[in-house]
Formats: C-alpha cells, structure tokens, sequence
C-alpha cells in the first residue's frame, strides 16, 4: 500500500477530485494548507501598503491505495493540475505499513 500526498493549487481541487473519482479513487482527504516552495510568496499591495506574503495557500490532497494503482493516480494528479507556471505543487508516495478501519477492525487492503 502506498500514501500519495500532493499540493496543488487551490482552484484545481474540484477537478483533481472529478478526475481521481473516474479512475476509481473511492475515499481521499483533503487539508488547507498554506506553505512556498521556489515561488518564495510574492508582495501585495494592501490599502497603499506594500506586504510580503510569504506562505500561499494550497490544498493537500491524501490518498492510501493499492500499489497497482499509484501509477495512474499520479499521471491523473499531474495531467489535471499542472498549468505549466511555478508553484504548480507537488506529489510525495510514501509505504504504508498497515490500515485499520476502525468501525469494522478491517486490516490492511480490505479497510482501504
């Protein structure tokens, strides 16, 4: 089993989720998250006041599927989230050891 976690845009949540909920994706967790990555912010001008926003917000998106799947899962998130500007995001995949579901005490694939 395997955890993908991406950061992407705000504005491509609703089709980042479109797209994993046609290849089958069936439960995902979604966080607001704020953060920078080479973008480094950049200045606003708030009531003539020029200011540094250095975190921006971005949305984290949190998967646990099958290893059969990640593949397609990540060609999904970047084919559907990328714009082709900087600070497009991000995707980590990282092994998960085991799952519980806690309502039915399913281990493993079956609780996923």
């Amino acid at each position: 089993m395997k955890k993908i976690e991406a950061i992407i845009k705000p504005f491509k949540l609703d089709e980042v989720c479109e797209a994993l909920n046609e290849i089958g994706v069936s439960g995902l967790t979604v966080t607001e998250v704020k953060g920078f990555g080479r973008q480094k912010g950049h200045t606003e001008l708030y009531r003539g006041a020029e200011y540094v926003v250095d975190f921006l917000p971005k949305i984290k998106i949190e998967v646990v599927v099958a290893e059969a799947l990640v593949d397609s899962i990540i060609e999904t998130i970047v084919n559907v989230a990328r714009t082709g500007k900087i600070g497009d995001g991000k995707i980590f995949v990282t092994s998960i050891e085991q799952v519980v579901r806690i309502r039915t005490g399913e281990t493993d694939e079956t609780a996923i």
